[in-house]
């Protein structure tokens, strides 16, 4: 599946996001783009260790800690440190790993695909999910 098919496909199929590195800084990135997303239907689930809630949702400190369902964990972290969230994303069993804007590993690429999990690096979810709308009206 192309970077295009794939981005649609994740936006359109799954609705619970794990957040890693969820920020408590309405200024960042890690705190406006799930905030975006929750606006637009989406459940986040916030995943920071120094966090007990944010927008309106209970915070966890690992992935292995949400007990529920995730279908998507999508990561704020400095690549450096993505390779051991994707490997708790394989264990959960979610199925799509979300790398934000300048946030590129191919290591954490190839583990993603290798466990047949749908892969997306250096892309902002809330800029894609506009493009999406745009061009394809309310989904």
């Amino acid at each position: 599946m192309n970077r295009h098919k794939t981005i649609q496909h994740i936006l359109k199929s799954y609705h619970t996001i794990a957040v890693v590195g969820f920020s408590s800084q309405l200024s960042k990135a890690g705190y406006y783009v799930p905030d975006y997303m929750q606006r637009h239907g989406y459940k986040i689930i916030p995943v920071n260790p120094y966090l007990e809630s944010a927008l309106g949702e209970p915070a966890y400190p690992t992935l292995r800690d949400i007990p529920q369902k995730v279908e998507v964990v999508q990561i704020f972290r400095r690549p450096q440190y993505v390779v051991p969230f994707v490997e708790e994303a394989i264990e959960i069993g979610a199925k799509a790993i979300w790398l934000q804007l300048d946030i590129i590993n191919d290591e954490a690429r190839k583990l993603a695909q290798e466990a047949g999990l749908h892969f997306v690096q250096n892309s902002c979810m809330l800029v894609e999910h506009r493009h999406l709308k745009q061009y394809e009206g309310s989904f």
